[in-house]
């Protein structure tokens, strides 16, 4: 019994929120191939997959025919969107200042200053 819910939850997802809804619409290329195959006895499957998926949708005089097939509408309806929206709370934006202090800048002057004092530490060890 858990077995047939599974799959029937499964089948709902499947065909009512992904494309796999398309694949419903399968008969119809067999069926339109069919009415290429009559109009032009000659040409294979392949190449009528290649007329009507490769080379976009030409405006011909089955334009309409063409658009039943699966794959070829774009997937618009009943379409899943999950929106994710963060809210800041108020109290980590709100921050009071009670006082400012300004602190005297300090500048060193390079005399009494000795670059080769503090670039000695990362000197290779010595041998002697």
């Amino acid at each position: 019994m858990k077995r047939i819910l599974s799959i029937f939850f499964l089948s709902i997802y499947l065909f009512s929120y992904t494309e796999a809804r398309e694949l419903w619409k399968l008969p119809i290329v067999f069926q339109h191939f069919q009415e290429h195959k009559i109009l032009n006895p000659d040409l294979s499957f392949i190449d009528f997959l290649d007329i009507h998926y490769m080379h976009g949708s030409p405006h011909d005089g089955d334009y309409d025919r063409d658009m039943q097939l699966p794959f070829k509408t774009p997937f618009s309806s009943n379409c899943a969107n999950a929106n994710f929206i963060i809210t800041i709370p108020d109290f980590l934006t709100e921050q009071k200042i009670s006082q400012i202090v300004k602190k005297p800048l300090l500048f060193y002057t390079l005399s009494g200053y000795s670059y080769n004092f503090h670039s000695s530490i990362w000197q290779p060890p010595k041998i002697s």
